[in-house]
């Protein structure tokens, strides 16, 4: 739902553009929790009307930075805007442009699809509810299950329904936290179809997300680990900037070459991956030497292969491990 309390006043939306072209525009933002620091010294920028994904393991501070962005939390240190507003003095007038959609489902369970619906527009003051609600039914391809009652309804129309209160107040910035955990594959693209129309008329999003193939979708990523913001751009920057040097070989036993393989001096990455196993590192030289020394094994099979963007991820959080160790 919209992060606006409830009760408070419908208010005139802000410009397209504000004064740049960025949506959020943040410099060394700090929280810690009773003596623990979640979020350290980060700082970030999305452009207006970007799908900005927003990517990191369960506790890295992704959902801590999320409400500090828009209001929900005050930063220990830090500063920056969101929509052209100030994040330490103008919280509450932010969240009247953002739309919050959290990791569970927040509507009413005993309340239909409509009446959830029409009960959100009239919270934030949207004219003629009951329209309002209707538009949102029929572009969520939710025609049909408007009388459906909201508890009963799947993940994947959970979700659609959630999205659809979430954009009924016409927000400029949307906030989306974890929204496809649990959902099926089919509902997810969908989802994600919604979401790029969204931005395609000038809704800026920052979605955080688990799934690889979720922030390849995304405009530009943002990996943030141990409360430290680790690497951001493009994908592609993102995996080039890695240095990384993956290789995948082959042989009649996958499972039992990836153990083999973890202890061979030079491969920092292995994982199986199917019928083989993806080995690599950012040490190129240690890495052609530990290839090197297999060379003389005539049941396995390799080939230079690039990295993704789980093996980017997968070297970050190793080496932000033992960077905290």
């Amino acid at each position: 739902m919209s992060a606006r309390a409830e009760g408070e006043q419908a208010e005139v939306p802000l410009a397209a553009e504000g004064d740049n072209n960025y949506a959020i525009d943040v410099q060394g933002l700090s929280k810690s929790f009773g003596g623990h620091r979640v979020v350290h010294d980060l700082s970030m920028r999305v452009r207006r009307g970007q799908i900005y994904g927003f990517l990191g393991p369960n506790g890295s501070g992704k959902t801590t930075t999320i409400r500090m962005l828009c209001g929900l939390l005050t930063p220990d240190e830090g500063q920056g805007t969101c929509l052209g507003m100030d994040i330490l003095t103008e919280g509450r007038r932010i969240r009247r442009h953002v739309g919050y959609m959290t990791q569970r489902f927040s509507l009413y369970a005993d309340l239909s699809v409509r009446e959830n619906l029409e009960f959100v527009a009239r919270i934030y003051g949207v004219p003629d509810a009951a329209t309002a609600a209707e538009e949102a039914i029929a572009s969520l391809g939710l025609k049909g299950r408007e009388r459906q009652l909201a508890g009963s309804l799947s993940g994947g129309w959970k979700q659609r329904l959630a999205l659809g209160a979430c954009i009924l107040p016409r927000p400029q910035l949307l906030l989306l936290d974890e929204p496809t955990a649990g959902v099926d594959p089919k509902a997810r693209r969908e989802f994600w179809a919604q979401i790029h129309d969204l931005a395609a008329e000038g809704v800026t999003v920052l979605v955080s997300t688990h799934y690889m193939d979720e922030a390849e979708r995304c405009h530009e990523i943002a990996y943030i680990a141990y409360g430290e913001l680790l690497a951001q751009g493009s994908v592609e920057q993102v995996v080039a900037d890695s240095a990384l040097h993956m290789w995948r070989v082959t042989g009649p036993d996958p499972a039992a070459l990836a153990r083999e393989l973890m202890a061979v001096p030079g491969f920092e990455l292995v994982a199986p991956f199917g019928t083989s196993v993806h080995v690599g590192g950012r040490d190129r030289e240690a890495l052609e030497r530990a290839i090197d020394g297999l060379s003389g094994r005539d049941d396995l099979v390799w080939r230079a292969d690039s990295p993704s963007l789980e093996d980017v991820f997968i070297d970050l959080i190793n080496r932000s491990k033992d960077k905290v160790r």
